[in-house]
């Protein structure tokens, strides 16, 4: 324990919810759990290639909350246009009744609010899906945590309309640390749409947000889950996404990370019945000198499950990445189906990208592949567009959004398409004038 640890435990409401007595054991077990963890080190395997020295350096620390929660000229960066969903939206940490939408959300509620059999629902399943032991960080926000939402989704129930939760960050005089936290919870055959949207106004941010994610996918139960990580480029954000199926199951996921001081996204996913499948896309575009890291760690427990994950890098400047894939085939887990791919795209000399796909396989009738790539562009492919009479920054613009494009093209919903797809091109061009081929 340090004085490190204790000022990042006092990044925490006053108001304790004690109505609900998952919080207090899910504190306590959180507070117990981080202050015997030491923080990471490049020593660390599991962080030996991502710093935390811009975290730990920071001399007035993240041990508060933000002091003002202000939602005026944000409904610019709430709202996704032509995106059919009800939204929840957070401001600093505080829900924004302003921002939100106007009609009640008959299956999301906010823990603080939920009634006695929503609170039932909460007290089996919260931290329930976390090895915390192994993720120091969701042993603190399973310590800091005081209000989160509950997405609850009953027996063969298929949600027609999308679920959107915002976190927004601005700069404080000081900086600061928001807790955030969801749990979805999908009975038997249901079917929802989730999107995380965590996004910043344009001033330079002073947050770390620390953000976990647990999800229970029942029998023959859907979950579509997009997480998007638009924060302005001076935020810290460390998160998870942690994962339970059941017999059946189907988890798809698209994860989307632009890069900041430090964007850390642990992914753990459990096959624990059989038949279940899971699905994971990401993206991540780092710039300047940000750094992002992507960890993922699949369980096949059992037999007749399978996994396909794709994520695709664009590092740029001095920028960094680090992407940890592994899918672990136990000893039971025959007939199993996985694959894993990472493909990265290094737009300039002093970008760097740590890549590391693993397969553990202990089964011994399997059908499992992995693999690696790093290129930087195509010059024949450069030169090709050229002599169309396509200038040089537009031909590096087109040649890096068509690394990624294949994946958005294949999103569900046209909604996030179009969302992202100007911002990932300007992020190339830089100026809009090289986006006329693609916008």
């Amino acid at each position: 324990m340090t004085d490190f640890h204790n000022t990042l435990l006092a990044a925490k409401s006053n108001e304790s919810n004690s109505s609900l007595s998952a919080i207090a054991a899910l504190n306590k077990s959180g507070t117990d759990s981080f202050l015997q963890q030491e923080l990471p080190t490049r020593k660390t395997e599991a962080w030996k290639f991502t710093s935390l020295f811009n975290f730990t350096s920071n001399e007035e620390g993240y041990g508060r909350l933000a002091e003002t929660h202000n939602a005026a000229g944000l409904d610019g960066i709430t709202t996704i246009p032509a995106l059919d969903a009800q939204r929840l939206v957070f401001v600093n940490g505080q829900y924004s009744e302003e921002l939100s939408s106007n009609e009640s959300i008959k299956n999301v509620v906010r823990f603080s609010q939920a009634n006695e059999t929503q609170q039932a629902i909460i007290a089996d399943n919260l931290g329930t899906s976390i090895e915390q032991e192994k993720h120091i960080f969701a042993a603190l926000n399973n310590a800091n945590t005081n209000d989160g939402i509950l997405v609850h989704v009953e027996k063969n129930e298929q949600l027609k309309t999308n679920i959107q939760i915002t976190h927004i960050t601005t700069a404080q005089a000081k900086p600061f640390t928001v807790a955030a936290r969801l749990l979805i919870v999908l009975e038997t055959g249901a079917q929802a749409t989730v999107i995380e949207h965590f996004a910043s106004n344009d001033a330079e941010q002073n947050c770390f947000v620390n953000a976990v994610t647990e999800a229970k996918v029942g029998a023959n139960a859907r979950l579509n889950h997009y997480r998007l990580q638009l924060m302005q480029e001076g935020s810290i954000q460390m998160g998870g996404v942690h994962v339970d199926l059941d017999r059946d199951a189907n988890y798809d996921s698209f994860q989307l990370g632009l890069g900041a001081k430090i964007v850390r996204n642990d992914i753990n996913v459990n096959h624990n019945v059989g038949g279940s499948h899971c699905e994971i896309v990401g993206v991540y575009l780092p710039q300047n000198k940000q750094l992002i890291d992507f960890h993922s760690n699949i369980e096949h427990k059992v037999a007749n499950c399978t996994t396909n994950e794709v994520f695709r890098g664009i590092m740029a400047d001095k920028s960094k990445a680090v992407f940890n894939g592994r899918i672990h085939i136990h000893p039971d887990a025959q007939k199993t189906l996985a694959g894993l791919s990472n493909k990265n795209l290094l737009l300039s000399n002093d970008a760097t990208i740590n890549t590391k796909p693993e397969l553990e396989i202990y089964a011994d009738d399997v059908r499992c592949a992995h693999g690696a790539t790093i290129a930087q562009l195509d010059e024949q492919a450069r030169f090709y567009l050229q002599s169309r009479g396509i200038s040089a920054a537009e031909a590096d613009v087109m040649l890096s959004f068509g690394f990624i494009n294949e994946l958005l093209e294949n999103l569900e919903l046209d909604a996030i398409r179009n969302l992202i797809r100007p911002i990932l091109a300007l992020r190339f061009g830089r100026d809009e004038e090289l986006m006329k081929h693609i916008g």
